[in-house]
Order: C-alpha cells, then sequence, then structure tokens
C-alpha cells in the first residue's frame, strides 16, 4: 500500500502538471487546493526539488513548478523516492537487490519467479504512466 506522503506527492505533482507552464504555484494556493497539509507538503515538495522534478521562485509571485515537462516525469521515480524498491521481494529488486535466505537456488524457486514477473508488470506499468497521462 501506498503511504500517504507518496499519494500527495501525486496529488501535489498532478495539479502542478496541469498548471505547466504557467507560472509558479503558492505551497499554501496547492496545500489549499488539493487538501494536503502545508507543513507536509513543504516537505514533500523540497524532495521533488532535490530529485530536480520541481523548481522553486521566491517572492509574490513564488511558489513551486515543474521543471520537467509533464511527459518526461513517471511515477515509477515518485514511487522508488517516497516508498523505496518496487518489488515485493529483495530478490527480485533491481535496485536493492539482496539474496534470499530462505532459497536454495534462486533460479529454480518458483516464488522468486512470480514475485518477479509482480515487479516487472509494475514497474513497466509505473515507467509508462506519466504526469501527462495522468492529467489527460
Amino acid at each position: 500500500m501506498l503511504s500517504q506522503k507518496t499519494r500527495y506527492a501525486m496529488v501535489a505533482l498532478t495539479r502542478l502538471a496541469r498548471e505547466y507552464g504557467k507560472g509558479a504555484i503558492l505551497i499554501s494556493e496547492l496545500a489549499n487546493s488539493e487538501k494536503i497539509p502545508r507543513r507536509y507538503l513543504e516537505n514533500i515538495l523540497l524532495e521533488l526539488k532535490k530529485m530536480g522534478i520541481l523548481g522553486s521562485k521566491l517572492g509574490k509571485t513564488g511558489g513551486y513548478f515543474l521543471l520537467r515537462h509533464p511527459k518526461d516525469v513517471n511515477l515509477a521515480e515518485i514511487v522508488r523516492q517516497f516508498e523505496g524498491p518496487i518489488a515485493l521481494l529483495s530478490c527480485v529488486s533491481e535496485k536493492a537487490y539482496q539474496s534470499c535466505e530462505f532459497c536454495k537456488d534462486e533460479l529454480a524457486c518458483n516464488i522468486r519467479k512470480v514475485f518477479k514477473e509482480i515487479r516487472d508488470i509494475t514497474f513497466a506499468k509505473l515507467e509508462s504512466t506519466t504526469l501527462e497521462v495522468l492529467i489527460a
């Protein structure tokens, strides 16, 4: 299950994607319109800025905006940032692989095969789903 933080990140990014190219959005406006607690949202937006997805502008017309086009931001990178590996088992993870303590032979393990398939399908769907797709 996705954490509240990940869901808030996706909601905020979807709103920013709708406003892509129109300038910055104030945190207070984003928090109010999307019903996200402001203090929580501030941390999320800072994390997205460190990832290079968002930019910010100070002043009266300041706020946050997407640095990249909505078609260039996919859900896989958001989920990985806020949730960690996409794989449900570490022995099938591409980014956080660890050998399985229960398998005698990973290549012959049918449990691993099923969870690798789940990881592959999940990753493919998350990677192909961009912010542009979410706002269409």
